[in-house]
């Protein structure tokens, strides 16, 4: 008898701290608003180095999560298209057929630009080479007989392979002197221990570089570029990004589709705003609009 009694009343404390601790998990899971919460976002791979150093910074402010998964472009429309996730990051604003699902689901994308990056011509330094004209380019991209040895992409669906092909015309990566990787730390890598060859990278790894690139960038050169309307060899600088002088400069957007005010569409305002465009100045890229300066005038000096 006492041993029945001893099992009801074990069963029954069980049951209760089993439903304590339910309450508990339910009240210590943060809901999403804006500011908190957890959330995915997908982005492009090329300029995932400003993504990362936006949600650094806006995790240390809020109770939020972001997870960022870095693809190809390709590989990344084609998962923001698959419901993976509800908010990218992007070089471009979605196309006419991109817009056109979301339309039939309803779905208005809320597309916000953030910054102005730009993909960068590289080569070996031992190249005496420091310009180059984006005809070039093309005539080799469409086959015609120049003074290229190669082209070295980061990915056959990236961003930036795709903007180049645009550029020539062409729909798919030629197979003759066309070379890809998985990732512009592995063009960087490579051109860095090869003459010869150009790399297209974004240029965002270029400003932000990880530590095992870092001193692979001391053997590569960034070149200056000309395009058709010009005669003058633009670098890729932070100013000449932001004054749209460099021909191949892009603006970053971060397109979201959550359909109501979750952590994606509270990111997008942080990214496009006052800290976010300062972490954006900071970074080497430009800020779509200049961050306010603080001014302090004292009327007399302070001596330490």
């Amino acid at each position: 008898m006492i041993k029945i009694i001893y099992n009801i009343v074990y069963a029954f404390f069980a049951i209760v701290i089993a439903f304590i601790a339910l309450i508990s998990c339910k009240n210590n899971k943060t809901e999403e608003t804006i500011l908190t919460g957890s959330t995915s976002i997908l982005v492009d791979e090329s300029v995932y180095p400003i993504a990362e150093d936006q949600v650094a910074v806006f995790e240390s402010q809020y109770d939020a999560k972001i997870k960022l998964v870095p693809q190809s472009e390709k590989e990344s429309v084609l998962s923001f298209v698959s419901n993976k996730a509800q908010t990218i990051i992007l070089t471009r604003k979605l196309n006419y057929k991109e817009n056109n699902y979301f339309k039939n689901k309803k779905i208005k994308p809320l597309e916000t630009p953030f910054a102005i990056d730009g993909i960068a011509l590289i080569k070996n330094n031992k190249s005496k080479d420091t310009i180059q004209d984006i005809s070039e380019i093309i005539d080799f991209l469409k086959g015609k007989p120049t003074k290229i040895k190669g082209l070295v992409f980061d990915n056959a669906n990236s961003s930036t392979t795709r903007a180049l092909l645009e550029l020539a015309g062409l729909k798919n990566v030629p197979e003759n002197g066309v070379y890809s990787f998985k990732s512009n730390n592995e063009v960087i890598q490579y051109l860095s221990q090869n003459e010869g060859m150009i790399g297209i990278v974004g240029m965002n790894w270029i400003f932000q570089p990880t530590e095992e690139i870092k001193k692979a960038l001391e053997n590569v050169t960034v070149l200056s570029v000309k395009n058709n309307t010009s005669n003058e060899y633009v670098y890729p600088s932070q100013e000449n990004l932001a004054n749209r002088k460099y021909p191949l400069a892009r603006v970053l957007y971060i397109i979201n589709c959550q359909g109501y005010d979750g952590l994606g569409i509270g990111f997008a305002s942080f990214m496009a705003g006052e800290t976010g465009q300062r972490i954006i100045l900071k970074s080497g890229l430009a800020p779509l609009r200049e961050p306010s300066r603080n001014i302090r005038i004292r009327n007399k000096i302070e001596n330490n």
